[in-house]
């Protein structure tokens, strides 16, 4: 049976950009007669607010989303906060280990401070250039946490492919258009990568439904879902809106969210019409 999800950031208030992104989501679950998951993606502390936990919600219901599982009417996959998830990422983080695909790092904060965010397009972190990395093989015999983070070995130079549903294939190569990336802060927090592979393979997503900025981040999450031995989803990667001057909508555009544009009198249905 289909699985698709919901899985906003409350990190602020949901745009319309999210709305075309989730309506894409649920209509294509909708269609194959499947169930649509809601996911509390909360795991950012430093920006996550608990009115955006609550605006969100009623954000989502008042656009017209309904979902069958989530943080507020349970499922088979209980909890739906990632806030609430961490020991499976940790189990995650152990086989990892235990396999030789991930080592410590003490380098610059800069790229590990977006780690628990989405990236975006035009916003990726530069290519690691290997400076803690390990000779081929090295399996470190335990989880040290404290001042260090942990990052992903990346095969150099492996083809990732995929076919993606809506923009067709998609080739990438480990090494030349990304490096070996953080999946675990110093501050025992998963990164973005590790915390969506674990849960999407936990609660049986069968696609995946999200924004074009984030092509490249499916091919570093197929090498999670390979290593960890799951089987990835499907992908539907949906075009990005933009606003009147071109620039692509994100959180900081309060002009355009949801709760802005219903203060104005704007419906549901308005904003359906004008996509």
């Amino acid at each position: 049976m289909y699985r698709g999800r919901l899985a906003p950031s409350p990190t602020g208030y949901l745009h319309l950009g999210h709305a075309r992104t989730f309506w894409t989501a649920q209509q294509r679950a909708e269609a194959a007669g499947g169930t649509m998951v809601l996911r509390n993606e909360d795991i950012d502390a430093q920006r996550f607010r608990l009115d955006f936990v609550s605006a969100m919600m009623e954000d989502l219901r008042w656009f017209g989303f309904r979902w069958q599982e989530g943080p507020d009417c349970g499922g088979p996959f209980v909890p739906y906060a990632q806030s609430e998830r961490g020991h499976f990422y940790r189990a995650a983080l152990e086989e990892l280990r235990q396999a030789g695909w991930i080592y410590p790092c003490r380098c610059s904060r800069s790229d590990v401070l977006r780690a628990l965010q989405a990236p975006h397009a035009g916003e990726e972190e530069p290519v690691y250039p290997g400076t803690c990395r390990p000779a081929h093989g090295t399996i470190f015999e335990r989880l040290e946490t404290k001042g260090v983070n942990w990052r992903f070995r990346v095969p150099e130079g492996q083809g990732i492919s995929f076919t993606d549903g809506c923009f067709g294939y998609q080739q990438f190569e480990a090494g030349r258009d990304f490096g070996d990336f953080v999946i675990w802060r110093h501050d025992a927090v998963p990164s973005y990568q590790l915390a969506v592979v674990v849960d999407d393979a936990a609660m049986q997503i069968t696609e995946v439904v999200r924004g074009a900025d984030l092509l490249l981040s499916t091919a570093r999450q197929l090498l999670l879902y390979r290593a960890l031995g799951l089987i990835p989803p499907a992908f539907y990667h949906c075009p990005l809106m933009n606003d009147d001057s071109g620039v692509r909508l994100a959180k900081r555009h309060d002009a355009l969210s949801l709760r802005t544009l219903r203060a104005r009198g704007m419906t549901p249905q308005m904003l359906r019409q004008s996509w």
